[in-house]
């Protein structure tokens, strides 16, 4: 029995809570997995999982056991990471969680120019708004834009993010063109979900202190950056948004700012990823384009040379 091979299985076993999952994750058959850890099992002299037709458990042996089993299978992984480090070369699988607009609109080239140069890669990629469990749901590397929580994950600033407030010309042309904050009414504002409905301003003068603040109480609320911007151009209401969303559009004239000397505080891209000794060679290569590609002055922003 190769003993490594079963605490694989083991550990997926104590994890997913199932057999048939944790069969379905290693390619295994589930009378294969139920006779590995049955066997671990015996060799152990100790029952290591409680069994009902609903879900397995851990006996306390086994909640032991399986954290000592974690560790060893982590440090295996580290020690493998380690030694691909010593090359550039990028290659297994690696498994990213992006946000939907940011990979639609930018990440895509960039990607495909990774993968290009890397062929022994696979990419897994995952696009989501929310903020993903890196470790429970085995991310290799999130991109996360906003502001980071104090957590264990490591992380690197990729890039700064604007928001600036910006609406069609059509919809200012009905309502007429704010001058101060004040003038902004809160049910011309759509609304971004994720984000909450107070909406914090400063003077790109003297960026670093929220001057003023409205409350946004329009009738659309979406947790999309894109499907906002799409509700913008069709004239529905003022929005702030990422310069990386609507960068584009205010350098064609389909959008234009709204009190262009205030902004929503600047906040930033990073790139996160688990904790470890050693960042394996395809998560640092990719970090190291993505700055390179995005920062520190994002081309996105181009639309203020127009």
């Amino acid at each position: 029995m190769d003993r490594l091979s079963t605490l694989e299985v083991f550990v997926a076993v104590a994890e997913r809570g199932s057999f048939s999952k944790a069969a379905e994750d290693l390619g295994l058959s589930n009378s294969a997995v139920s006779k590995q850890v049955a066997a671990l099992e015996d060799r152990l002299g100790a029952r290591l999982l409680n069994r009902t037709t609903r879900r397995v458990s851990l006996t306390d042996v086994g909640q032991a056991y399986w954290e000592r089993a974690r560790g060893v299978l982590a440090d295996l992984e580290e020690a493998d990471a380690a030694a691909a480090s010593l090359h550039d070369e990028a290659r297994g699988l690696l498994k990213l969680s992006v946000p939907f607009s940011f990979s639609l609109r930018h990440l895509s080239p960039v990607l495909s120019e990774f993968m290009a140069a890397h062929p022994r890669l696979e990419v897994d990629l995952v696009l989501n708004d929310r903020f993903v469990d890196i470790v429970d749901e085995g991310f290799d590397v999130a991109i996360r834009i906003g502001t980071l929580a104090d957590s264990s994950l490591k992380a690197r600033r990729i890039a700064p993010v604007r928001r600036v407030l910006a609406a069609s010309p059509g919809f200012l042309d009905k309502v007429g063109r704010p001058q101060t904050p004040a003038d902004i009414n809160g049910e011309w504002c759509l609304r971004y979900s994720i984000g909450g409905d107070t909406l914090d301003l400063e003077r790109e003068a003297t960026p670093g202190a929220v001057a003023a603040q409205i409350r946004s109480t329009g009738a659309l609320r979406v947790n999309n950056g894109d499907m906002i911007r799409n509700a913008m151009l069709a004239d529905c209401g003022i929005a702030s948004l990422p310069t990386f969303i609507i960068g584009e559009d205010l350098k064609s004239g389909a959008l234009e700012r709204v009190l262009p000397e205030w902004c929503a505080p600047t906040i930033a891209m990073y790139a996160v990823y688990p904790p470890g000794k050693v960042l394996s060679a395809k998560v640092r290569l990719l970090i190291d384009l993505l700055a390179e590609r995005f920062g520190p002055v994002p081309p996105w922003d181009a639309f203020e040379e127009a």
